[in-house]
């Protein structure tokens, strides 16, 4: 697909957890004849999307294939420990994994973080979504680590969170088929970047000359005359640019008597 294949509406697809609604807007206010299309999809299903043509592109969370997809960082995400309102760790600002040594910490199959070792204890069982292993620690079973959005995304009234320190963290940045860069993804690239309406970054910058011929000609400099079309060599003396300069007086000066 190349930049003049352009869609009747611009579909993007983002992971759960993640709000696109303010740059929906600006699209929304600078494109009003291309709809955007919004589709939220499991975080392991945005490459399938992507590539068959589904979607033109997707906010995502990283890692992605550099080989095959472009990407722009946007944000990284706080990790935090999901936990019921009444468990020990609700008593600081801030844990740490030792912290968690005793606690069994569930790891669900769409678990989007990158661990080396898991903190805690594991469980017999992984849940298969984020969402069962929220119900599973308001069930007392265990503790979850997660980006905060996630940790927003399912808030229940009997669990909180605390941020979890030396944990790895998610990464949400902006991605697309790297042979699919269309006028409408630079568009967008240009909306989360805070471009402004009339940058045309991304865009082909029109001919320098044209740009010139439309303020009409410009006049060639007179050979030997500043831009104000003065003499190069010109200096203003006394009233009406006439007489000597300064301290130039010609005759002898007149005694009075």
């Amino acid at each position: 697909m190349t930049g003049s294949d352009v869609s009747p509406s611009f579909r993007l697809v983002y992971v759960p957890g993640v709000m696109p609604d303010k740059w929906v807007r600006v699209w929304n206010e600078r494109q009003p004849d291309v709809p955007l299309a919004l589709t939220q999809v499991a975080a392991g299903a945005v490459a399938e999307r992507l590539l068959g043509g589904d979607a033109d592109a997707g906010l995502v969370r990283l890692p992605v294939d550099r080989t095959v997809f472009s990407a722009i960082p946007l944000y990284t995400e706080q990790t935090v420990v999901v936990v019921p309102k009444d468990h020990l760790v609700t008593a600081v600002d801030e844990v740490s994994p030792e912290d968690l040594a005793d606690d069994i910490v569930l790891h669900p199959l769409d678990d989007v973080l990158d661990w080396d070792t898991l903190p805690g204890q594991p469980a017999v069982e992984r849940p298969a979504t984020t969402a069962d292993a929220v119900e599973l620690v308001a069930a007392g079973i265990g503790v979850l680590v997660v980006p905060l959005s996630l940790a927003r995304l399912h808030h229940r009234k009997d669990l909180t969170h605390r941020p979890l320190k030396d944990a790895p963290a998610s990464s949400v940045a902006l991605s697309w088929p790297q042979d699919a860069t269309t006028d409408q993804v630079e568009d967008f690239i240009g909306i989360v970047r805070g471009r402004t309406v009339n940058s045309t970054r991304g865009r082909k910058q029109p001919d320098e000359s044209v740009a010139a011929d439309r303020g009409g000609a410009r006049r060639k400099p007179v050979p030997g005359k500043s831009a104000a079309g003065k003499s190069a060599g010109a200096k203003r003396t006394g009233k009406g640019g006439r007489g000597a300069p300064k301290g130039d007086r010609r005759g002898k000066p007149r005694r009075r008597s």
